[in-house]
């Protein structure tokens, strides 16, 4: 039996047809990427400046690759130097030099991983413990200052310590050992290197495992308390697998680096004598490309560095995921 029409229809009908209203039904839906706008824009607002810096320094400047398979002339441009394919690869694979300073690039980040990364996660566990919160707040601020020293200050603060009347044969001449110039020395150069960058970056590295630290139950803590496990045993058994995904992690982004160092520390500390081994790749890419006008040559050797960045990155992260549950995709 159908429905009569009832009063409140006939209502309806005429408010429709006098003022043009749609009734809700019908009503237009707002599209899904006005939505997504409306309700994130200041998140996409906040991420513009980041893609624009990146979208301008790191993609824009990837153009400049084809210098590696070019006989670049400055001349001729990029696109009008003549094509030579591989030939700079060849080149490279034949180069003592480029091979030396692969090699002390590789051995001193090496050492780096070996004594550098530890530091910060110890570190960042003993600010952890200091239960004086004055005491903690000093050291943590006195461990971040140096990270925010300029490398040319750095290498100044290091010549004048190991200076032939520097505090450091100062200090050995009071035990009696003759004073030597160490920054001379081959031998020395990178076990000076490496130190001094633990001490530039060990502080700042430590705030990304306190702030892992932190975000551990604190009722892990007293559960083990009260089971009588001491300070000791906490952080053996808590604090570290706890905060294992961190350190996984940041090893992972670590091994990307393995062929990058901080060449502008290399170039104001190494001299003729030390080059044997101090020279690393970037001190030769700028030696090649900048003070010999090598462009495509310099270019090659960057495209290789970053090729085994990538590849370290990846094998690295395959073997996470396979050994573990972190990894970085």
């Amino acid at each position: 039996m159908a429905r009569q029409p009832v009063l409140g229809d006939q209502v309806a009908s005429s408010e429709v047809a006098r003022f043009g209203i749609l009734p809700a039904a019908t009503a237009p839906r707002p599209s899904r990427l006005r939505t997504v706008w409306e309700r994130d824009k200041h998140l996409y607002l906040l991420f513009f400046l980041p893609f624009v810096y990146f979208a301008i320094f790191h993609y824009a400047p990837l153009y400049g690759v084809l210098l590696a398979f070019k006989d670049y002339s400055v001349g001729k441009g990029i696109l009008g130097s003549d094509w030579i394919g591989l030939q700079n690869f060849r080149n490279f694979m034949y180069d003592s030099v480029a091979w030396r300073a692969v090699r002390n690039t590789f051995i001193i980040n090496i050492y780096q991983i070996a004594f550098g990364f530890p530091i910060p996660i110890i570190l960042a566990i003993l600010f952890n413990e200091v239960r004086n919160g004055l005491l903690r707040k000093f050291a943590q601020s006195a461990s971040y200052l140096p990270h925010f020293i300029a490398p040319v200050v750095v290498a100044g603060m290091i010549t004048t310590f190991l200076a032939a009347d520097g505090i450091l044969n100062r200090i050995v001449s009071a035990f009696g050992i003759n004073p030597q110039l160490w920054l001379l020395k081959p031998e020395w150069f990178r076990t000076i290197f490496v130190s001094s960058g633990i001490w530039q970056s060990a502080g700042w590295s430590a705030i990304i495992f306190l702030a892992a630290i932190a975000a551990v139950d604190q009722s892990l803590y007293e559960a083990a308390y009260i089971d009588g496990a001491n300070r000791w045993e906490r952080i053996i058994h808590i604090t570290i697998p706890s905060i294992m995904p961190t350190i996984v992690i940041m090893f992972l982004l670590r091994l990307g680096s393995i062929l990058t160092l901080d060449y502008q520390k290399v170039l104001l500390l190494y001299s003729g004598t030390t080059r044997e081994t101090g020279d690393v790749l970037g001190t030769y890419i700028f030696r090649r490309g900048i003070e010999g006008a090598d462009f495509s040559y310099a270019t090659t050797i960057g495209l290789i560095q970053s090729v085994v960045g990538l590849v370290f990155v990846v094998t690295s992260n395959w073997m996470a995921r396979r050994l573990s549950d972190t990894s970085l995709w």
